[in-house]
């Protein structure tokens, strides 16, 4: 089955100012930070020489941003699947701050998420992103997904079939490598959160 030759890898764009400050960010369109721009350098470096046969990239500022930095820009192709969760209400405010308004037990994973989408929903956007990269290696290869943290550990845990909410264990840095895979028929992770050491 050729299906088990694919590696999908999950980037996860460079620092920003909301990144941060732990701002969550969804469709508030904001450039890198100067460290998120030489962190999309060191992914050029690291990326450069494996043979991807598609790469996807989020239509948001951050994730193009660090797509054309790291070698991709002019072969990547825009999916709004891999957009950040639609966080709603809480777009801009840091989780302390959410919690302030709605008390100590709010997260992002586990309460109502006002005004916008849903974990499952994410979920959704996240299965149908993993059929349309697996659709353009048939017969195998690797795929780049430049995207967002919620999503991609979103899709990281729909990869391997747990429920989209799983994507909370799954830490996820700026300017990170992460890559599943298969393992003979099972879908594992192969890598994750691969980050280079500053010192």
């Amino acid at each position: 089955m050729s299906e088990t030759n694919t590696e999908l890898w999950l980037v996860r764009h460079g620092e920003t100012e909301w990144s941060l400050d732990g701002r969550h960010t969804s469709w508030t369109d904001i450039p890198l930070t100067n460290r998120g721009r030489e962190r999309a350098k060191w992914l050029r470096t690291v990326m450069s020489n494996k043979k991807f046969a598609a790469v996807f990239v989020s239509p948001r500022q951050r994730a193009r941003e660090t797509c054309e930095i790291a070698g991709f820009g002019d072969v990547a192709v825009i999916d709004d699947n891999l957009q950040e969760w639609n966080y709603g209400e809480s777009e801009g405010k840091t989780t302390q701050q959410m919690r302030e308004l709605h008390g100590p037990q709010w997260s992002v994973w586990t309460s109502p998420i006002l005004d916008g989408e849903t974990v499952e929903h994410v979920g959704e956007r996240a299965d149908e992103m993993i059929r349309t990269a697996l659709a353009a290696v048939p017969s195998g290869g690797a795929v780049a997904l430049f995207a967002h943290a919620h999503i991609l550990r979103i899709l990281a845990a729909r990869w391997i079939g747990l429920p989209a909410v799983g994507g909370q264990y799954f830490g996820l840095g700026t300017g990170s490598i992460s890559v599943v895979g298969f393992e003979r028929e099972t879908r594992v992770i192969s890598q994750w959160n691969y980050v280079e050491e500053t010192k």
